[in-house]
């Protein structure tokens, strides 16, 4: 139940004043589908480039998850802040600075020569994206006082980005094909620049609110959650109980309640605490945060397998991965549909169990798989899975929200779903180089080299997917502690 007893105001509408017209507030949401887009476009693009960096800089499997990792670490741990100083500072100023530091970031990433020089230009652009994200989803919720035009605009602000993620997987596929991994990168640069020069002249600048920043807090939270990372990445290589693994553990939870305990008692959080007040929002969260974990190792261990040892060129595993985007396009909009009859819950549920299904069928795949048998349909339930659990999770965490919550609700969402991505691929990482250590053990005498490598890197594919899978599953269960909104109410 929420803690809000009065009639919840709505938000003004940004772009439904005297005078704006329809085309107008059409570009507006289009732009902010774009920066969606864009970041979308860019996570497709890494996942069909990590061959190509493994080869050209020398990274390892560990040193591809950091590749992955130092952007979502930044971009997670620096929501909260974005998000805040979109509310004090105008969210639109800081959504065009986040787009203006993105598209900085993404064209000095093209001239990458060391392993070390990408990962750091990534960890910058996730900061330009955890300015942008927030604000442009809080704008969006802004635009649309009716809670109904509402929902319509969250589904087609997700299509937009995922038929982003099918076109951004064949335009990187088609450049890495022709070129390089590094000409590819460029690519959603002009995005960005397009963005920069029409966002102006569309969106209006919303009135910044008085109050201060909670330095301390976004600190405090980002260092808890690289401890954390950085302790799973070293389990990988080194025993749970060796230093170097356990006290980053540690040191992260403990700096995780040290952030919870200085939310507490600031007088203006980067986190309102108020908003776990509502019992549906709070699981909507976990379940986002548990979703992402599942969902993260399918772009990071199927493109390695199919270009590497299944003979793919980087063309044809994007075209192999686009019924993922495909699928979650199409059912984003049958989800809005479906939630409307069935409720949030009912749809997260089945969402999972879709997950759930898709990962324990790819951790069967062998190197002499069938695409259309074995892979296809584990993708399409897939995609069908990530649509259904991610609408529901994005409206019960944003129904009932004060006008001056949104931006601190879209924050908290963003930011469970990018660091559940990164502590997602972390363990999975962690679990993939265990099995393949066990793996390469057991061996029989007499493997070849490029036989055994097949070998390794399928059993080690099978273990994270599997541990994708446990994530789903602790989705599904999240779900069922989700208060039923009642499906004839929303018919």
């Amino acid at each position: 139940m929420s803690v809000h007893t009065s009639k919840v105001p709505v938000p003004r509408p940004l772009l439904a004043a005297p005078g704006r017209s329809t085309v107008r507030a059409g570009t507006a949401l289009a732009l902010l589908a774009g920066c969606n887009a864009m970041v979308l476009l860019d996570e497709s693009m890494v996942q069909i480039a990590l061959p190509g960096m493994s080869q050209g800089l020398g990274l390892t499997p560990v040193g591809l998850g950091w590749v992955v990792n130092a952007y979502l670490l930044t971009f997670g741990g620096l929501l909260l802040l974005g998000g805040r100083m979109g509310d004090l500072l105008g969210r639109r100023r800081v959504f065009l600075a986040g787009v203006a530091l993105f598209t900085v970031a993404a064209a000095l990433r093209g001239a990458a020569t060391t392993g070390e020089f990408l990962i750091a230009v990534r960890a910058v652009q996730g900061i330009g994206s955890a300015l942008a994200a927030p604000s442009a989803l809080a704008l969006v919720l802004s635009m649309f006082g009716d809670e109904g035009a509402r929902k319509k605009a969250i589904a087609l602000y997700m299509a937009v980005g995922a038929a982003s993620t099918a076109g951004g997987l064949l335009l990187a596929g088609t450049f890495s094909s022709l070129g390089s991994w590094q000409w590819m990168l460029l690519l959603n640069v002009p995005l960005g620049l397009l963005i920069l020069l029409l966002a102006p002249l569309v969106i209006e600048e919303t009135a910044p609110s008085r109050g201060r920043f909670d330095l301390a807090g976004a600190l405090v939270s980002t260092l808890g959650a690289v401890a954390l990372v950085f302790g799973l990445t070293r389990a990988a290589e080194h025993p749970w109980t060796d230093p170097t693994v356990a006290g980053p553990l540690v040191a992260g939870a403990a700096l995780l309640l040290l952030f919870w305990r200085i939310e507490r008692k600031a007088r203006q959080p980067i986190v309102v605490l108020r908003l776990f007040a509502d019992r549906n929002r709070t699981w909507a969260f976990a379940a986002t945060f548990a979703v992402q974990g599942s969902l993260i190792g399918t772009g990071f261990f199927l493109v390695q397998f199919l270009q590497q040892f299944a003979g793919y060129s980087p063309l044809l595993s994007a075209a192999a991965l686009t019924p993922v985007a495909a699928a979650m396009m199409s059912m984003s909009a049958a989800a809005v549909w479906l939630e409307r009859r069935l409720g949030p819950r009912t749809l997260l549920l089945a969402g999972s169990l879709l997950l759930i299904a898709s990962n324990v069928w790819l951790s069967r795949l062998t190197p002499d798989f069938g695409y259309a048998a074995e892979v296809l349909p584990a993708l399409l339930l897939f995609g069908t899975g990530m649509a259904w659990c991610v609408v529901p999770s994005v409206i019960l965490a944003t129904s009932g929200l004060h006008e001056d919550e949104a931006g601190a609700a879209s924050s908290v969402h963003n930011t469970l779903q990018t660091l559940g991505a990164s502590l997602g691929l972390a363990l999975l990482v962690t679990v993939g180089t265990q099995a393949g250590q066990d793996a390469q053990q057991s061996l029989p005498a007499g493997t070849s080299p490029e036989e055994a490598l097949g070998q390794v890197f399928v059993h080690s594919m099978s273990a994270s997917f599997l541990a994708g899978a446990a994530f789903a599953a602790a989705a599904f269960v999240i779900a069922l502690f989700v208060r039923p909104s009642g499906a004839a109410a929303h018919a």
